[in-house]
């Protein structure tokens, strides 16, 4: 069924409060992040919060990459501090990009996972392509007008998602 493509396998409050040493003991070696509102605001540039987590990842043993559907001076600009693996102009929800991630970090869907914050393309092309979904609250309300359209339908999706659990 198409909603249950869009709904998360985990939720979290944010990308900062997941148990990332949890995922790595059921051995998960890979992170593909989506970006914008899930690790900064719209086209912020990397900050010290979203560096300091990707250094610890690193040094736990993650392959970190960002997925981002962005152009590649978007993407370059916030990598330029945060120093992991990127892929640019990914194509989400297509599996693809996520494909191409895995290829470049040496993981497969069996040790790989994707944080973002929009089920329409992160969560989506996370379980297009195989992978652990986990999606995270938005880091700021104030967001691009395409995005808050796909707000609307990403509530949509949520109640018919716990209509379709309360059946089952």
């Amino acid at each position: 069924m198409l909603f249950k493509k869009l709904c998360p396998i985990e939720y979290h409050s944010s990308a900062y409060s997941i148990d990332y040493d949890a995922l790595y003991e059921k051995g998960y070696r890979g992170i593909i992040f989506d970006i914008d509102n899930t690790l900064v605001p719209h086209d912020a540039p990397a900050d010290e919060r979203s560096v300091t987590l990707c250094d610890r990842l690193k040094s736990a043993g993650f392959r970190v990459l960002f997925l981002s559907n962005n152009e590649e001076p978007r993407v370059k600009m916030f990598n330029d501090e945060a120093k992991c693996l990127y892929v640019f102009k990914a194509g989400k929800p297509l599996k693809r990009g996520y494909e191409e991630a895995m290829r470049l970090m040496g993981t497969d869907t069996e040790t790989t996972f994707a944080v973002g914050d929009q089920l329409l393309t992160d969560i989506w092309g996370a379980n297009n392509a195989g992978i652990l979904s986990v999606l995270v609250e938005p880091i700021d309300l104030r967001e691009p007008f395409h995005i808050r359209l796909k707000r609307i339908l990403e509530r949509i999706v949520f109640k018919i998602f716990h209509l379709e659990e309360k059946k089952t």
